[in-house]
């Protein structure tokens, strides 16, 4: 039994102004963290009991299917290299020199340092399959830390790793980390959704995040209630509804139209009477040839990359999605066209920009034709506006595929809340969501890379697979906080609140309340509960205020009616109150704590 009176629990009436989401606020209010720098905190007693208790679910799930590894945090450049990481982390990677003046770098994740272990470790098929796993720091140079430990340059990880024989054991290894995810999330108490995600700097063939929905939330995911599918907004597809074709005019053809001044989407279909649907959206865009880097472009130019012309075309009210375009172009990065690459492009000023007249590459990056890439969403679409290339121009009684054509034609466009699922048709919800975990089929970027080999039943020698899968053990702690909340403070499930119920006695100058509690306290211990003690010498008001604070499912109240036998038992996520006898506390309290 701890004893408020003697514990460090600096709570705060208001948040410092700088907090901004609800768990940000709050974490500092209970007394949970304190911020030492940007991006960086302190965690306090409270937080670092929960922080224990999500790590203790953790540990209990992952050791039934991994073992638990301590690898450094301080990494040699040259490691990084082999993988071709690092470059390819840019200003992310904290990187520092040592005395004799060698580069290292923080660890932002372990996928170079396991296979490392691998590959000096692993000689045969039969110690085939492993999975390994840690809990440990991660540093990343994050530009613009906000919102609490959400976007933060510090942070605690698990992150395990699987070498595999073939694709069948990776999919094997990937499965057991789904299931071991949703039971710790379950255990956590979270209500979590697993969507489709970009594997990004990562690599791999497939990956999955999962994420609980939250306003906090920096992702945004797309899903179905009707069959369960779901994305990252980088991912998500979605089925177009029909749209009604504009009536052509004359003889159907291109038809040049005066838009004087009318550059924009909305001017153009205020000024002809349209649906933006109608018309043809043109974004420009020079894409830096090769991997994904953050790597400024006079850098990456200097080293060999080059900078090409590529045009999406798309309804007017879509947007282009530039994971999807850079992952379609397998480009670093991209940039909008400056106006003189406009004039060159497409001879024509920014607002008039179109398809027509214009000669799409064959290949993509091939060379220094102008990539043309077409959004699905044109197929089959008829009599549709387009900019004519040429100041204060448009075409009316476009056709795509008739009067233009495009180098590619994919899905590269941001889905819109209410088109249907890909899957059942269904409309989806686009909300957002905060990513607590990231599974990832690596395959053999790697092991391949860093020369691991194993010797296959045949005696020959072969790579084996690998997968990376992470948790973010704060953004647990943070989703609870914005899962569960209101305007006095928030509350924890009981798996991983600091304590799991605070008896709270209203004048400690009373010498019977103050034995009643404590006989109470302890006998809610005896039964199992981690208990806390609110023997301070505050008014009952104060204590009740922090009570709800702090995150603590159940209070119990020891005040006049004690001497009828009789507690206040309030259960903090619905703020309920009821009458309880002494002698059935612990039992009521038992009960009301059972899972499901």
């Amino acid at each position: 039994m701890h004893h408020w009176s003697k514990l460090f629990i600096p709570t705060l009436r208001e948040a410092p102004a700088d907090a901004e989401v609800a768990s940000h606020k709050l974490l500092l209010r209970a007394g949970y963290v304190r911020q030492l720098s940007a991006g960086v905190y302190s965690y306090l007693f409270l937080g670092q009991r929960c922080l224990n208790k999500i790590l203790a679910i953790t540990r209990d799930e992952m050791d039934r299917i991994a073992q638990e590894f301590l690898l450094p945090a301080l990494h040699p450049r040259e490691l990084w290299e082999e993988s071709g990481r690092w470059t390819g982390m840019g200003q992310n990677m904290f990187r520092l020199q040592d005395r004799k003046g060698a580069w290292l770098a923080l660890g932002m994740t372990h996928e170079e340092v396991m296979t490392d272990i691998a590959r000096h470790e692993l000689r045969s098929y039969k110690q085939l399959p492993q999975i390994w796993y840690q809990i440990q720091t991660k540093f990343r140079d994050e530009p613009r830390p906000k919102s609490g430990l959400l976007r933060v340059r510090q942070f605690l990880m698990k992150d395990s790793y699987s070498f595999d024989l073939d694709e069948a054991g990776l999919d094997a290894s990937y499965r057991k980390h789904e299931g071991t995810y949703h039971a710790i999330f379950r255990r956590c108490g979270l209500q979590v959704i697993a969507v489709e995600a970009d594997s990004g700097a990562m690599g791999g063939s497939q990956s999955q995040e999962f994420m609980v929905y939250s306003e906090a939330g920096e992702d945004v995911v797309a899903s179905c209630a009707a069959c369960g599918y779901a994305a990252n907004l980088e991912k998500a597809t979605s089925r177009v509804g029909p749209i009604d074709e504009l009536a052509p005019t004359g003889d159907g053809r291109p038809e040049l139209i005066h838009t004087p001044g009318k550059g924009a989407i909305a001017d153009v279909s205020e000024f002809l009477g349209i649906s933006p649907a109608h018309d043809i959206k043109t974004v420009a865009y020079m894409a830096l040839r090769g991997q994904k880097s953050s790597r400024p472009a006079s850098t990456a130019e200097q080293s060999g990359g080059a900078w090409q012309p590529v045009a999406v075309f798309l309804r007017g009210d879509h947007s282009v999605n530039e994971t999807k375009l850079l992952n379609l172009l397998g480009a670093r990065e991209l940039r909008p066209m400056q106006a003189e690459e406009l004039e060159q492009f497409f001879r024509a000023p920014a607002g008039f920009l179109g398809p027509i007249g214009v000669e799409p590459a064959k290949t993509l990056l091939a060379g220094d034709a102008l990539n043309v890439i077409l959004d699905c969403a044109l197929e089959d679409r008829k009599n549709m506006i387009c900019g004519a290339n040429r100041l204060d121009y448009h075409y009316r009684n476009v056709t795509p595929g008739r009067d233009f054509k495009g180098t590619r034609t994919a899905d590269i466009r941001n889905i819109i809340a209410g088109e249907g699922c890909p899957q059942c048709g269904a409309a989806l919800k686009v909300a957002k969501a905060i990513e607590i975990a990231h599974i990832f089929k690596l395959g053999y970027k790697y092991t391949s890379s860093m020369g691991a080999r194993v010797l296959d039943p045949n005696g020959k020698e072969v790579t084996p697979i690998m997968g990376s899968y992470g948790i973010g053990m704060e953004r647990i702690l943070t989703a609870a906080i914005e899962q569960n909340n209101d305007s006095n403070g928030f509350w924890m499930p009981r798996s991983i609140a600091p304590f799991d119920v605070v008896v709270t006695p209203t004048n400690m100058a009373d010498a019977t309340l103050a034995a009643t509690a404590l006989k109470v306290a302890q006998q809610l211990e005896d039964a199992g509960f981690d208990v806390l003690l609110d023997d301070r010498g505050e008014r009952a008001g104060v204590k009740f205020k922090d009570a709800d604070l702090v995150g603590i499912p159940y209070r119990v109240n020891v005040g006049k009616k004690a001497v009828e036998g009789l507690l206040e038992l309030i259960t903090r996520s619905t703020m309920a109150s009821q009458d309880v006898e002494i002698s059935r506390v612990a039992a009521l309290l038992a009960e009301a704590t059972q899972p499901g």
